[in-house]
């Protein structure tokens, strides 16, 4: 029985790649024996989250150790000459390598991956990819995947705040291409990146509620509240100039972060208190799915919308961004309005309350079967075996 590691940032915690990651790591548990190495601390343990007390997985818990004070001040100076002054070749990005990974870190690593005694190595997220791959001459014969969970715009582009920077973008695919197989999570990256790159769409993660009847006359956005990334200062924005024609349908938005104080004040500058109502996140949001009549994705950026193919299992019609990911997923299906355009988001909601919402419903419904988990594991098996 082959032996597989995920090296994860955490594990035990709320967020979106951790589920798909459980999702996955319990699929390939029933053939494989898993293990997930996790930076969250031992104590943060708790296997009821994502269900993942539902298979056999073992759990390995690491930390980096803190790199020498003098050593660390050198390499921050060419790390800073890497990104503002020296040309980006294959060989300044190796010695890149190694004043963003110091040889302390490096080695702790090595020794824990390596005692695992795995056959393959799953580095989830982009970061975590990238410091696989600098292990790569030391790793044995494990075979290396990298897996991004961020679109290629995020990583690279200059107006995300969660980008690595377009100065790294040379660094990140060249350390890339070390590894055996780099997945990412749509055809439109992929031809972006300046490496072969395998696309295997995220699944499904959870189990359907029932089916909505298509009568409450509310919108639903769920997602965290990390900075502008979901957009729901946008979807706020969008639902004022909306309620100031409709005056029957209301916005829930689900999800907890640290713009919930602002949101809550737009809300309030509005006076949208009787309209839109924000949630906390639960375990059971099948039941916002199966109470809701209309999806609203608003978000500046997406690696891969897996809320919209949760929204869709239920039978909601889906207004979305029309971002890249989008498209692929949704192809012409969705109510889509320009990334970031106010004005055309409110249109769309308009719009989306005149729907043949039957009709929608029954192909929403169809496009979700599309992810279930049984379509995609087999293409991480093939991955995994070839």
């Amino acid at each position: 029985m082959k032996k597989i590691c995920f090296l994860v940032d955490s594990i035990f915690s709320v967020g979106g790649v951790q589920r798909v990651t459980a999702v996955i790591a319990k699929a390939l548990a029933k053939e494989y024996d898993v293990t997930i190495v996790t930076f969250d601390n031992s104590s943060e343990k708790d296997t009821s989250i994502y269900e993942l007390d539902e298979a056999d997985i073992h759990y390995r818990f690491f930390q980096f150790p803190k790199t020498n004070h003098l050593k660390w001040k050198c390499c921050k100076v060419y790390s800073a000459l890497y990104r503002k002054v020296l040309p980006h070749t294959n060989l300044t990005s190796d010695w890149y390598n190694h004043s963003s990974f110091s040889s302390e870190k490096r080695e702790a690593l090595v020794k824990e991956l390596n005692s695992g005694n795995y056959d393959v190595i799953i580095g989830v997220h982009a970061s975590l990819s990238v410091r696989i791959a600098a292990c790569q001459s030391q790793l044995g014969n494990a075979k290396l995947i990298g897996w991004i969970h961020n679109s290629y715009q995020a990583l690279f582009g200059e107006n995300s705040r969660y980008s690595i920077g377009p100065e790294l973008r040379k660094h990140y695919e060249y350390q890339l291409s070390k590894l055996h197989h780099t997945i990412i999570l749509c055809q439109y990256d992929a031809q972006r990146y300046h490496f072969p790159t395998e696309v295997i769409y995220n699944p499904l993660t959870l189990v359907p509620g029932e089916i909505s009847l298509g009568s409450s006359k509310k919108f639903l956005a769920v997602g965290r509240f990390s900075h502008q990334h979901k957009g729901f200062d946008l979807l706020i924005q969008a639902f004022h100039l909306f309620a100031e024609k409709n005056q029957d349908w209301t916005l829930d938005i689900v999800g907890e972060g640290v713009e919930d104080e602002l949101y809550r004040k737009m809300i309030a500058k509005y006076r949208l208190e009787n309209r839109i109502t924000i949630h906390p996140f639960t375990n059971h949001i099948q039941s916002y799915y199966s109470d809701a009549q209309v999806y609203v994705l608003s978000s500046r950026w997406e690696g891969f919308g897996l809320v919209l193919v949760e929204a869709m299992a239920h039978g909601l019609p889906i207004v979305s961004s029309d971002l890249p990911t989008s498209k692929e997923i949704m192809g012409d299906f969705g109510l889509y309005f320009e990334t970031g355009n106010v004005e055309e988001l409110a249109l769309r909601l308009e719009e989306a309350t005149h729907l043949d919402w039957q009709e929608k419903s029954k192909g929403a419904i169809e496009i979700a079967k599309r992810f279930e988990i049984g379509n995609i594991i087999p293409q991480w098996k093939k991955v995994i075996e070839e």
